[in-house]
């Protein structure tokens, strides 16, 4: 099986790993990833990443020019994009921006004009509905009834995509899964130290930005009313609610209690999830972000939740988008924004070690099953053989 995936997503290389695993899975499958020739991501990284090609047999990274260096829906790829497709003649093409995404009506005129036949795939994280122009609404039309088949981040996204009029295959996993020989059970007597950590602490644990929709200071407020009970917290991560955070543990007497750390390197942040007793995901829906289409913002998936379960670490998390889908039965789920319910959550798995370990052990068989790179490679394989059967 010959695959073909588009997206700005694989200029990291990391983030490619669930591909290579693909391309290892049949000695007969082969995977070429077309990326961006220049993205400038934003955020922290205010550069602009000049993509290299890559070529590992089975699996190749290959840059093609494109007409936007910025803007997920608005990226096109350039003409050298032709020559690749026709030598390399894909079953498969996986464009993953979306279901109004210009990259894949490009992708689906190509394959039509070049008479190649193959399936076409997009991948959404989108799980809010939204409304469309006339344009935009023409632009989903034709991507959605050229599509055999959709890989959705979230269950709500598989929903909307229903609502939107489309009845063909819809596949709900994450684009992105973990490294389980990085992600692993792993003690870190050294950073412990490094923190003023002892042995035996309750170590609650928040990884992530420090915004409103995080729910950060939701879980401040829970640990003001446990304050009572022996722990510590561990934040990792910045953002806009430093101070205020900072302010209120201070108000509360908690300073002491609350360990910050930011800008930890991706591949060192299971180091940091292996000194915690648990970790907490407070997310919370918001509606005050606005696009074009849509307003609000609510969980797409959660990905912090599935590197703590391979770290056997146990994990509560609110009820916003994916995460109680994330979480099922292996974890603590809140009603986002509960204060009280996520104080309770903290305090059973204080009192109740033997819980605690429970439900890291479920954590870490679903993580291991469902959730790496390899296990999700399989998915997407077997989902790529039922579309060809079709």
């Amino acid at each position: 099986m010959k695959i073909l995936v588009a997206s700005h997503t694989y200029i990291v290389d990391l983030n490619c790993e669930k591909l290579r695993a693909l391309s290892r899975l049949e000695e007969d499958t082969q995977v070429t990833v077309v990326v961006p020739k220049r993205w400038k991501p934003g955020g922290v990284q205010n550069k602009i990443i000049e993509t290299q090609y890559q070529d590992e047999g089975n699996f190749r990274i290959v840059p093609v020019s494109n007409f936007s260096q910025n803007h997920q829906g608005l990226l096109t790829f350039g003409t050298d994009l032709v020559p690749l497709l026709k030598s390399f003649r894909p079953d498969i093409i996986q464009v993953e921006q979306g279901a109004k995404s210009l990259a894949y009506a490009e992708m689906i005129t190509l394959n039509k004009l070049l008479a190649l036949k193959a399936k076409n795939v997009f991948f959404t994280w989108w799980n809010l509905p939204y409304s469309l122009n006339k344009v935009a609404s023409l632009l989903e039309k034709y991507n959605l009834d050229n599509t055999h088949g959709i890989i959705s981040g979230n269950q709500d996204g598989a929903s909307i995509l229903r609502q939107r009029g489309y009845n063909g295959k819809i596949k709900v996993m994450p684009q992105l899964g973990i490294d389980e020989n990085l992600f692993t059970p792993k003690l870190q007597p050294e950073l412990s130290e490094k923190l003023n950590l002892k042995l035996g602490e309750f170590i609650i644990g928040f990884v992530g930005r420090f915004v409103p929709e995080k729910g950060i200071m939701t879980l401040l407020s829970a640990l003001e009313t446990i304050k009572h009970k022996e722990w510590k917290c561990l934040l990792l991560g910045r953002g806009e609610l430093k101070d205020e955070l900072l302010q209120k543990a201070r108000a509360a007497n908690l300073e002491d209690r609350i360990i910050i750390v930011e800008s930890v390197p991706h591949h060192e942040v299971c180091n940091y999830i292996n000194l915690m007793s648990t970790l907490v995901l407070p997310s919370e829906t918001t509606y005050k972000f606005k696009t074009l289409t849509s307003v609000g913002w609510k969980e797409q998936f959660g990905h912090v939740i599935i590197e703590a379960m391979a770290c056997q670490t146990p994990v509560i998390g609110s009820d916003s988008g994916e995460i109680p889908h994330v979480i099922g039965n292996a974890g603590m789920i809140f009603p986002e924004g509960n204060v009280n319910s996520l104080a309770n959550c903290l305090t059973a798995l204080i009192e109740d070690p033997e819980l605690a370990h429970n439900l890291g052990q479920l954590g870490y068989a679903k993580a291991m099953s469902q959730y790496t790179n390899t296990a999700l490679a399989k998915q997407q394989l077997d989902f790529y053989k039922e579309i060809l059967t079709k």
